[in-house]
């Protein structure tokens, strides 16, 4: 009896874990839906400011601006790595996977400054050896303009006081529901090549010998619309690791389901074969001494 009390103790704790491992599931699968149609909403307008840069790359030739390469000053460079995690695990691999490609992009980088996002990812990183400059935590929510504004003013600010001369944002690239990447990008110094080969990549066409009108200069337009793009790149970041960490904690919640009704099935058999060794025994105790009243 002890026996079968501990076993029914075990299905129910299974039982239990399993009605949470589906509600989180549905939960990821909602999360998901949403953030795809939030991304798809504003990537238009990011779109359009990055082609309104290219135009006056274009048009005016050479734009004297602080947010191109600039020539060395003779001290130490730094370079920021932005790295996007989660606020929460049981999610497989999604943040491992971007553990290992910040350790191995920070190997080749020279003095690699961390600027973290996601509570998941400063546990880690808190026992490496590299410096981290500031962490972001949205508490698992799904990302928002404003918070956007908020970490690219503050890479902005850093950048142009001269704390790093280059700066790289690791995500994860959501290729299909079962094909979450790491991917990296060099969001400043500016690449006007890149900005090019992104616009193409979009859909868009080659623009080139485009003449408009800016007021008050190529120049302070160019300026202008940089942090908005610088925005819109680590907006289009942290909704993309957003819906890849739901779809990577939909597809880990589906294994621990399936892993937990084959546990609770195994158990429900062992329950059987007990209870009905239990029965037999009894039964046999009952005739044995029936059988002996008799004699």
């Amino acid at each position: 009896m002890a026996n079968l009390r501990d076993v029914r103790l075990r299905m129910r704790a299974i039982r239990q874990t399993l009605q949470v491992t589906k509600a989180m599931n549905l939960i990821s699968t909602a999360k998901l839906r949403k953030g795809r149609r939030t991304l798809e909403d504003t990537e238009p307008f990011f779109t359009r400011i990055q082609k309104s840069m290219y135009d006056i790359l274009s048009g005016a030739g050479e734009v004297e601006s602080q947010f191109f390469k600039r020539p060395g000053s003779g001290r130490t460079s730094h370079s920021a790595v932005v790295v996007v995690t989660s606020d929460k695990g049981l999610a497989g691999g999604y943040n491992a996977n971007i553990f290992r490609h910040v350790s191995n992009l920070c190997s080749k980088l020279a003095n690699p400054l961390l600027i973290l996002i996601g509570a998941i990812g400063y546990r880690y990183f808190v026992h490496s050896p590299y410096l981290i400059l500031e962490n972001f935590s949205f508490r698992s929510q799904l990302p928002d303009l404003e918070n956007a504004q908020e970490i690219a003013d503050y890479i902005i600010a850093q950048y142009l006081w001269g704390m790093f001369d280059e700066v790289h944002i690791v995500y994860t690239h959501m290729y299909s529901t079962i094909q979450l990447l790491p991917a990296e990008r060099q969001i400043l110094p500016l690449d006007v090549e890149k900005i090019q080969e992104e616009i193409a990549r979009s859909g868009g066409q080659k623009r080139v010998e485009l003449r408009f009108d800016y007021i008050p200069s190529e120049e302070a337009v160019f300026d202008a619309l940089v942090p908005l793009y610088i925005k819109g790149i680590i907006y289009g970041s942290l909704v993309e690791s957003y819906v890849s960490e739901q779809s990577a904690r939909m597809a880990a919640m589906d294994e621990a389901s399936k892993s937990a009704e084959e546990m609770l099935t195994s158990l429900q058999i062992h329950y059987n074969r007990a209870r009905q060794a239990g029965i037999t025994q009894e039964v046999s105790e009952i005739i044995s001494g029936s059988a002996a009243l008799k004699n």
